[in-house]
């Protein structure tokens, strides 16, 4: 176990996680730009993926940000038309999100190219250390309330 009290260790893990990031998130975040759009774009087109037909209540939740912070990057997906928002059948003010077409297919390539980063890094370190880094993934977002 890593002594996190030694200043060393902790910049070291630190950097490794910081770094380990900015290699997952560069070939999205270059596909997105061309666009105009950000990493909080492709965080919302990451969770519709996820869970389709989510209200934006879910989505406020998953994200962890107020309406006010979602309000500018939503808007411009939509008026992309790579999101669109429907009302609930059971409920008219409830607004579902979905993808377009367009949407889909963008949202399939970022994930395409995290796929590909993430296939190839795990094959190189091997199962075991692949089970750590999910262990201490879903440890790190264990402490935050995913979706409430």
């Amino acid at each position: 176990m890593p002594d996190l009290k030694n200043p060393q260790v902790q910049q070291a893990a630190m950097e490794a996680f910081f770094f380990g990031y900015q290699a997952f998130t560069a070939k999205p975040d270059e596909m997105l730009a061309r666009r105009g759009l950000s990493r909080v774009h492709h965080r919302i087109l990451f969770f519709i993926a996820k869970y389709p037909g989510l209200s934006m209540k879910e989505l406020l939740g998953y994200l962890g940000v107020s309406k006010q912070a979602l309000n500018t990057p939503l808007r411009q997906l939509m008026e992309m038309h790579l999101v669109q928002s429907e009302a609930a059948a059971d409920d008219k003010r409830k607004r579902l999100l979905g993808f377009t077409a367009e949407g889909a297919r963008l949202e399939q390539a970022l994930r395409r190219e995290q796929a590909r980063l993430l296939q190839r890094v795990f094959a190189e370190v091997g199962e075991d250390a692949v089970q750590g880094w999910l262990k201490v993934n879903l440890a790190l977002a264990h402490g935050r309330n995913v979706g409430s």
